[in-house]
């Protein structure tokens, strides 16, 4: 199973919010060196999060987002406000091995589409959810759209890996959703990254055995609940 540490930059500061709320946020400084560390920890691949982006200013956060790959040399997938195809291949350039799109894909299944048929594997779908629904709009808004009814759109238009987050266990430390992620698992063949609520190394142990491709981990490495180095080792 992958394990990715999580960077969410706000005003090129590394943060953390808790369930999407940019009021209740804690920094945690350079970005860069944060990157730095987790890499020393043992890190293979970074999760990072526009935070700036997803409000709408595409530009303030790209010099971090690049500084970080230029000085760790891991391969990054980066996420929040990507809107267009311009948008993708402006970080591809960059050097993001992988893209998320969130509220796009959902609202947008042209886009979606076009994306998908593009860049292939380097395109990766965040599902936000919030009781068994799609939610949109760095989370203030819950769409009418069946979590897995999605996960069956995004593998017929060709998505190989998706990124689901229960909104509710999300910066909390209580543990992610296992038996939803269980479900999501389970009716398709996507790559699932598991996000939100990882909050010990049992957490992490449960989500392998359970043939999780991946995990996402914030909060609880930056907080001391999980010893990333230890991860990796095990």
């Amino acid at each position: 199973m992958n394990i990715y540490p999580a960077i969410d930059i706000k005003d090129q500061q590394c943060v953390r919010l808790i369930q999407g709320d940019y009021n209740q946020q804690t920094e945690y400084g350079d970005p860069v060196l944060m990157a730095k560390k987790w890499k020393e920890e043992g890190a293979k691949y970074l999760h990072l999060v526009d935070l700036d982006a997803a409000k709408g200013d595409p530009s303030n956060n790209l010099r971090v987002i690049q500084k970080i790959i230029d000085e760790t040399g891991l391969p990054v997938q980066v996420g929040g406000g990507v809107r267009s195809i311009g948008r993708i291949k402006e970080l591809l350039k960059m050097g993001v091995s992988r893209v998320i799109l969130g509220t796009a894909a959902v609202k947008d299944p042209e886009f979606l589409q076009e994306a998908a048929v593009q860049f292939g594997e380097q395109i990766v779908v965040s599902i936000d959810a919030r009781n068994g629904y799609v939610a949109t709009d760095g989370w203030l808004e819950t769409s009418e759209v069946d979590a897995i009814e999605f996960l069956k759109t995004l593998e017929k238009v060709g998505v190989k890996t998706v990124v689901y987050t229960d909104i509710f266990k999300d910066g909390m430390l209580q543990g992610p959703n296992l038996q939803e992620l269980n479900r999501m698992n389970t009716v398709n063949n996507l790559q699932v990254i598991a996000s939100g609520g990882v909050s010990s190394v049992k957490d992490i142990e449960q989500l392998k055995e359970m043939n999780i491709y991946g995990a996402i981990v914030g909060k609880a490495i930056y907080e001391g609940k999980v010893n990333l180095k230890k991860v990796m080792e095990v």
